[in-house]
């Protein structure tokens, strides 16, 4: 239980860092969501996005951000 308090403490980080990313990619025009790689599938009344490639580098920095905040 007293572990938990780390737990939102570094959550609350990460969303910050999300937060002022994705404010940061809107502001220079940053393609996130629309990289290389994100399957985009448009038909007459059908719309399908799914986005690979961001999902895939959102898990690589989430992995590396455990890994430096992770306890021994």
């Amino acid at each position: 239980m007293a572990n938990l308090y780390k737990l939102f403490i570094l959550s609350g980080l990460i969303l910050i860092l999300i937060g002022f990313f994705l404010f940061l990619s809107n502001k220079f025009n940053i393609p996130i969501g629309r990289l290389p790689g994100d399957i985009l599938i448009k038909k007459e009344n059908f719309y399908f996005y799914f986005p690979l490639t961001s999902c895939v580098l959102i898990s690589i920095f989430l992995f590396v951000v455990f890994y430096l905040f992770r306890s021994k």
